[in-house]
């Protein structure tokens, strides 16, 4: 009896099992690396097919999207969705209603620190094209890499 008791508290004590961001994307991506690539490809394609459940999955639960407007050096102009409800507010009032048929980021620099990473990437919407327009901070959980957050429209407007 006293094993079986021993059992049940030791199962209880475990660390939850973590799922979402790159761990439910099929197939799981070998290597932090190429976990950060798939997530980043991930939310493009769920963008252009709309998929919101699998979009929303991606990020944590703080995080935040902001939109430079073109003002980079310039962080008191910027447009804050802060949280997953105003996250999942701005894919389907501002980005689905657009309907991009293609949206990839390219060019992907990646730092990893630690459980951090730091990506910048060209922007490509459509026929929209931004080198470095975009940056993009994942998290690690466990050993799932989620959206932290995003800063968008990076690149200085050409005077």
């Amino acid at each position: 009896m006293l094993p079986a008791i021993l059992c049940v508290i030791l199962a209880s004590c475990t660390a939850p099992v973590v799922t979402g961001g790159s761990c439910d994307l099929d197939p799981a991506p070998a290597g932090d690396e190429a976990a950060i690539r798939a997530v980043i490809e991930a939310e493009g394609h769920y963008v252009v097919t709309q998929q919101i459940d699998a979009l929303m999955a991606l990020w944590t639960e703080s995080a935040f999207v902001a939109n430079a407007k073109n003002t980079p050096d310039t962080a008191d102009d910027d447009q804050f969705w802060r949280e997953k409800d105003a996250i999942r507010h701005r894919y389907v009032r501002t980005v689905f209603p657009g309907a991009p048929a293609a949206a990839a980021p390219a060019d992907l620099e990646i730092r990893i620190d630690g459980n951090r990473a730091e990506v910048t990437a060209t922007t490509r919407i459509g026929a929209e094209v931004a080198p470095a327009g975009d940056r993009w901070v994942l998290a690690k959980n466990g050993q799932c890499w989620f959206l932290e957050s995003l800063t968008y429209n990076l690149e200085a407007q050409q005077p």
